[in-house]
């Protein structure tokens, strides 16, 4: 995993990129939070899909609604950027096509469309 800084529109934006699975739980969610807000300050992260367990996306697991309120309660705006072509379950569409309605989760297909909704969400 590494992980750079961005600006985009003024604002700066973590980007955390790793082809494996390196956030599976709250726990592991919450450390690399903490690690990106003091290593570089910044309120908004950008992460790759890959970065993510499978079990992320069972919206059932329950984990992906208990790392997401650990943003929310940080106040740190999150784009997940990838392909969810794959992911048939109605749920989970749904939750992504509301997200994306929302300001503060985002499920972008792209790392440049990702800093686009992060840099412009207030």
């Amino acid at each position: 995993m590494r992980f750079e800084t961005k600006e985009k529109n003024g604002r700066t934006v973590a980007c955390v990129y790793s082809e494996t699975p390196v956030i599976c739980d709250v726990q592991s969610a919450l450390d690399l939070l903490m690690r990106v807000r003091y290593e570089t300050e910044s309120t908004g992260l950008c992460i790759n899909k890959e970065a993510f367990c499978e079990e992320f996306f069972v919206l059932s697991s329950g984990i992906a609604g208990e790392i997401f309120q650990k943003f929310v309660t940080y106040q740190t705006k999150l784009a997940i950027y990838g392909d969810y072509s794959r992911y048939t379950s109605k749920p989970l569409q749904d939750f992504i096509r509301e997200s994306n309605e929302g300001k503060q989760i985002f499920f972008p297909r792209s790392e440049d469309e990702a800093l686009e909704r992060l840099a412009a969400a207030e």
